[in-house]
């Protein structure tokens, strides 16, 4: 390539044959981005009506098939699913899901479903697997194998590894007869379903139900193992989920910030602990440091009158507030708020405040 000549810095200009191309330089600046297209009104009329008759179709179709496989598990397919689970429960080592195109992207959901549930899984992608990624299977672990028709003819080389090894194999197709199926230990056999496609082609209603049948392998298995609503905590403490499984204790407050008041004390003693605190609300404990009552702004207003100030807490307080423990979820705590139409809970311990709730905390900690 010959370069161009030097320009006062130093440095060189492109040769004349590849600006040739571009257009004549104006010093301006460079013209701003066009802007997008407006969005077109939506549809209305006939073509409307055809659009959603074609989502209810589509919706009918595959709720037709998650129909089938329902009344498959009641019948034959219900024996080769328990085994399936015997199968997944006793292995020592990973889940390995593996399949082709679709199949392949089910199987990617259904492993991290197995994963985010305690059951150790991970995909395999049956061409990489025939080119070194064998090696990330062992003889403790199970392979799920994903393919309808049960041809699939990248999955050779896995399933020749698992009859090779005696890794346990469970095949999830709609052919009893497959390659597949005949070489697997245990067969899950979709009921055939008609595509949610005008033309029967594109996997819809085929995927919708393997996706189903990974779904109800792990939660059988999540079940028959007790797991529980904490241990789901552990693999998934992000997002609204993990914001959902943390325990009261986490967005508590406690020490000075809890408004208290001790039975026999003055309603203007109480409303100052109110306004200083701003949680809209005053817990009264009795002589003992347990929890009598509440008195919440709703209060103050059904016992508005002239000699308030001068009243005894006692005679305004709601006695038996909703409270909740500290050991308690989140989640939890935002159910009692919905229910009780409340905006604040008492933490309580062995009948003794600990800290408060307010929902704001629970909007801060991004669970409402």
């Amino acid at each position: 390539m010959v370069n161009g000549p030097l320009t006062a810095s130093g440095g060189r200009l492109p040769p004349k044959s590849m600006l040739s191309g571009l257009p004549p330089s104006t010093g301006a600046a460079a013209p701003a981005m066009a802007k997008s297209t407006p969005l077109s009104p939506p549809p209305t009329g006939e073509h409307a009506r055809e659009l959603i008759a074609s989502a209810v179709r589509t919706l009918e179709a595959e709720a037709g098939g998650i129909t089938a496989l329902a009344a498959a598990i009641h019948d034959g397919l219900g024996r080769s699913f328990t085994a399936a689970i015997d199968l997944l429960h006793r292995a020592r080592g990973r889940v390995i899901i593996t399949g082709m195109g679709k199949s392949g992207h089910v199987g990617r959901k259904i492993a991290a479903t197995f994963a985010s549930t305690g059951t150790p899984a991970f995909f395999v992608h049956p061409s990489e697997a025939s080119h070194g990624d064998l090696g990330m299977v062992t003889a403790d672990d199970v392979i799920i194998a994903l393919s309808w028709s049960g041809e699939t003819a990248e999955l050779k080389d896995l399933t020749d590894y698992s009859r090779r090894f005696r890794i346990g194999l469970i095949a999830i197709t709609a052919s009893a007869d497959s390659t597949l199926a005949q070489a697997a230990d245990v067969v899950l056999v979709l009921p055939q379903a008609r595509e949610a496609c005008p033309h029967n082609l594109a996997p819809t209603t085929s995927t919708l139900m393997q996706h189903a049948l990974g779904d109800a392998l792990a939660i059988a298995l999540l079940e028959s193992r007790g797991f529980t609503a904490l241990d789901f905590r552990v693999f998934h403490p992000g997002g609204r989920l993990g914001a959902m499984l943390k325990f009261v204790r986490d967005i508590m407050h406690t020490g000075d910030e809890i408004p208290l008041a001790c039975v026999g004390a003055r309603m203007s003693e109480a409303i100052a602990e109110m306004t200083a605190k701003t949680f809209g609300c005053v817990g009264i404990v009795d002589h003992d440091g347990r929890l009598a009552g509440i008195i919440t702004d709703g209060d103050l207003r059904r016992h508005m009158s002239a000699n308030l100030l001068e009243l005894k807490v006692e005679a305004v307080m709601t006695r038996e507030p909703t409270t909740v423990r500290p050991d308690q979820l989140v989640s939890e705590a935002l159910e009692q708020l919905n229910t009780s139409k409340k905006t604040q809970l008492i933490v309580v311990e062995a009948g003794r405040p600990v800290g408060i709730v307010h929902f704001h905390d629970l909007l801060r900690a991004g669970v409402a």
